[in-house]
């Protein structure tokens, strides 16, 4: 019985041995995760107040990371209202991102910008949305449309309506010829 115990003392051993035996892994060099933690499709949000919508962002996929950043891939399409509930403005890119530490919405790509009751319409590469200062800007070339009036610069600021814009670097300005437009 003494044998038999050494024995299985040994295939013990031998056992726990072969498993601590496995090579050490260095903490540097493991990789962590920093990918999408949640995915959604046929995004839908909606901003009311006192029962009034003031504002819809739609997205076809929305990928939403650990640090509460969301990402938009295919694209981003933002409403406002008036305090009517009429549409006045839309902004479209064919990427979007939510910067949660900042508040901010940003577009990039094809970005347009359409105010419908004042026939202005904007294009540019990118575009930022600060909610809490109902403002929107770009550092990068723009082009503006006011009814038959096209204006080229770099830089823009505008209330979150585009109804009231400013172009920092004015390029060129010329009336639209029949059948030019944005």
């Amino acid at each position: 019985m003494l044998r038999s115990a050494w024995k299985n003392f040994w295939i013990l051993c031998l056992v726990f041995g072969g498993i601590s035996c496995r090579e050490s892994i260095s903490p540097d060099s493991v990789e962590i995760y920093d990918g999408p933690i949640n995915e959604a499709t046929d995004i839908l949000l909606v901003q009311s107040d006192s029962a009034v919508l003031r504002s819809e962002i739609r997205a076809s996929k929305q990928l939403e990371f650990k640090n509460g950043d969301l990402h938009f891939p295919e694209g981003i399409e933002i409403k406002f209202f008036t305090v009517q509930g009429v549409l006045e403005t839309t902004m479209r890119a064919d990427r979007g991102f939510f910067i949660k530490d900042e508040n901010l919405y940003r577009g990039e790509g094809n970005v347009q910008i359409q105010n419908l009751i004042k026939d202005q319409r904007l294009q540019t590469e990118e575009i930022f949305w600060n909610q809490a200062q109902k403002k929107i800007y770009t550092d990068k070339f723009v082009t503006i449309q006011e009814k038959q009036t096209l204006f080229n610069g770099t830089g823009m600021e505008a209330d979150d309506s585009f109804s009231i814009f400013q172009l920092k670097e004015v390029r060129d300005s010329r009336t639209l010829l029949p059948g030019e437009g944005l």
